[in-house]
């Protein structure tokens, strides 16, 4: 089917709706709808404040919807894409314990139950199979959760919506769970075209059996629907004729599917009022409410999220994205919308596109700020605001500074790493790398409004973590703008003395008191880094926590890095998929273990090329796409507990490996070389030390 001219806003619409749905409910997730009621009547806002929350936190909602939906990239963006790929997908990026999940037990987490599945070696679907794990495990609620991002690729089909949706919640449910994920996928895809909220569930209907449990409940509340329109009664009906006691297990699909129908059907076709009522009805409502939020953002498009109350501008476009590909865990809604939206069109035969010349941060969607905002510390004391805004064909990120005093400054910022405040919630940890780097060129357009009244000076600045963890600020050369003038600048990150890049943004000062706006129209970095990824003179936590630790026990010692994997091949991993041709090295020193090394375009806990020291006094160059492939070895005498310095460069799909500065590997991997990607310490079974570890541009 052809995609329509507003696919991509109505993505973008779906994206916001399902981040803002999660981040209404993630408060209140577990509450009776009477404790609720008591406390606020009607939950129809962010209550954050009140229970001492943040309002963008880590939330396996929104992580594994966007995460898991890589399975296509990865496998060509093919439709005819398997359970058992997308199941790899899981072992890829999720680490056990850490990443994504609620990891509450086998047989306690249908989630974690089907992980331990995989990692035995149990292929999908039988992995979330009521055959092996038990009816109530597999009919649980994770299915319906992730299913938003197979919608949004399908735009105006259905059918295929709820094929990948039962591909993908077979990894790790069955029966119940899996026919409410075809159900509201097929519902959300075909909102891309229909309006009508009971056309919408007839087509969902349509993929699901006559007999089950999921369509008993839509078919009682569509009869409740037509009898009173008191949503209250009938979702204390609903809590009667269809409880928890009766389904089984922690968070059962049937009861949460029916709050999603529930709301829909009362929600008078606002995006507001649905997803109060999503919320106020409890039970799971984080989950509940970004479905709902996603379907509704994808069928009433941008102007149904702003209709009513200013749901946008406390989130800032804002997402966590935890996993093992770690450099892609700071984002936001529009970029993730243009990711989303470029599959849906490799799907459809179509080329993506990319604004402005790719530039990260580009504003092109409407009302989009990329979760760019005021700095608000004391020594910037003036009130400056963002607003995404119209500059002829194109769109900017208005930056308006008021009373802007003389030696006083504005600045605007955006996350380039965990920020301060840690992201992590009580349940879901953070797990990021930087996105910004020690010798990449940032370049920014800017332009001063005509109507300013005096000519301003503008500097790009970035934050590092320093001394105890606290932000330190690096300024790059300012220049002055006329009004009406434009500017292009650029500035390489200076080294930071291996403290991670907390922040980037955009400084604004006057010679005399003024008011006026400059306008950011994007910013973005290229090219390689050049930097040491060791821990920093000064200490502090944030440097490690740069790491995404897929190792059994990592600790540092005489500033370099100890590990330790009991079983299997363990990873630390730090870097962005935007790497590609660069240097890797590090001095390795292995007492004991199976293969100790150094890896380049690391994708994830099993897609990377590596270079390993391997019992039996050998060296091998292999690549990891799941199961590991020998691409080249060779004996070498090398010396258990003795240090060397190891080499990878990788060019194009050029690999060449050094051991001690003598050339070991020199391969062209002519079959679907990985592109880009993150570095890595990787070992198995044993212990290792690593020190000067440093990534260089290729050639160096």
């Amino acid at each position: 089917m052809p995609l329509t001219d507003d696919y991509l806003e109505r993505v973008y619409a779906g994206v916001l709706g399902k981040i803002i749905g999660v981040y209404l409910g993630r408060p209140v997730e577990g509450w009776s709808p009477e404790r609720i009621l008591e406390r606020w009547g009607e939950l129809d806002y962010y209550v954050h404040a009140e229970l001492g929350r943040n309002i963008v936190e880590t939330d396996d909602d929104i992580s594994g919807t966007f995460v898991f939906l890589r399975a296509l990239p990865d496998n060509g963006n093919s439709p005819d894409i398997t359970a058992e790929q997308i199941g790899e997908a899981w072992l890829n990026y999720l680490i056990e314990r850490r990443t994504v999940l609620w990891w509450g037990g086998l047989g306690s987490s249908s989630e974690h139950t089907a992980f331990m599945r995989l990692k035995a070696g149990v292929k999908a679907p039988e992995s979330g199979s009521a055959k092996l794990n038990g009816r109530i495990i597999a009919e649980q609620i994770g299915a319906q959760i992730f299913i938003d991002g197979w919608a949004m690729v399908s735009p105006g089909d259905p059918e295929r919506a709820a094929e990948l949706a039962k591909r993908a919640g077979s990894v790790s449910h069955d029966g119940e769970a899996v026919y409410g994920a075809q159900m509201l996928a097929a519902m959300e895809a075909a909102a891309f075209t229909e309006p009508d909220i009971d056309k919408l569930l007839d087509t969902g209907l349509s993929f699901i059996p006559d007999d089950c449990d999921v369509r008993r409940v839509i078919g009682d509340l569509r009869e409740w629907r037509a009898s009173t329109d008191d949503w209250r009664a009938a979702r204390e009906r609903l809590g009667v004729e269809y409880p928890y006691e009766r389904f089984g297990g922690g968070c059962p699909m049937v009861p949460n599917h029916g709050v999603i129908i529930l709301s829909l059907l009362y929600g008078g076709d606002g995006f507001g009022r649905t997803l109060m009522i999503a919320n106020s009805c409890g039970w799971d409502t984080d989950c509940n409410s970004g479905n709902v939020g996603c379907l509704m953002g994808i069928k009433n498009g941008l102007a149904g999220i702003d209709a009513g109350a200013d749901f946008r501008g406390p989130v800032a476009d804002r997402m966590l994205l935890p996993c093992a590909d770690g450099g892609g865990a700071i984002t936001d809604a529009a970029a993730q919308a243009y990711w989303v939206a470029n599959i849906g069109r490799a799907l459809a035969g179509e080329e993506g596109v990319h604004p402005k010349g790719g530039a990260r941060f580009h504003f092109s969607l409407p009302g989009s700020v990329q979760g760019w905002r005021p700095e608000a510390e004391r020594d910037s004391d003036s009130a400056a605001t963002v607003r995404n805004v119209e500059r002829g064909d194109s769109r900017a990120l208005a930056i308006d500074y008021m009373r802007l005093a003389p030696g006083r400054t504005a600045r605007v910022f955006t996350d380039t790493f965990t920020p301060a405040s840690g992201g992590g919630s009580a349940t879901y940890s953070m797990t990021a790398c930087p996105t910004l780097y020690p010798g990449q060129m940032v370049k920014a357009a800017l332009a001063a409004d005509e109507s300013n009244s005096s000519p301003v000076t503008v500097k790009l600045y970035h934050q590092m973590y320093g001394a105890e963890d606290k932000l330190v600020r690096v300024c790059g050369p300012e220049e002055e703008m006329a009004p009406g003038a434009a500017a292009e600048l650029q500035w390489q990150v200076l080294p930071t003395g291996g403290a991670p890049v907390a922040r980037v943004g955009v400084e604004i000062s006057t010679r005399g008191a003024a008011t006026g706006t400059v306008y950011l129209d994007r910013l973005g970095w290229k090219d390689e880094p050049d930097v040491t990824l060791g821990p920093p003179e000064h200490g502090g936590e944030m440097w490690r926590r740069a790491w995404v630790d897929g190792v059994d026990s990592w600790g540092t010692r005489r500033r370099g890095h100890h590990l330790n994997q009991n079983e299997g091949t363990g990873l630390i991993i730090q870097g962005t998929r935007e790497w590609r041709n660069y240097r890797f090295s590090a001095t390795v020193k292995s007492d004991i273990s199976e293969a100790a090394g150094i890896a380049v375009r690391v994708q994830g806990m099993r897609r990377y090329y590596a270079m390993l020291l391997c019992r039996g006094y050998r060296a091998k160059l292999v690549k990891v796409v799941g199961k590991e492939k020998v691409l080249e070895e060779c004996e070498l005498d090398w010396v258990h507990g003795r240090e060397y310095e190891l080499a990878l460069e990788v060019v194009g799909n050029r690999l060449q490996g050094f051991v001690g500065g003598n050339p070991v590997f020199d391969v062209t991997d002519e079959d679907d070389p990985l592109e880009g990607g993150a570095v890595a310490l990787v070992l198995t079974e044993g212990m290792m030390q690593a020190s000067e570890v440093k990534v260089e541009p290729a050639g160096f």
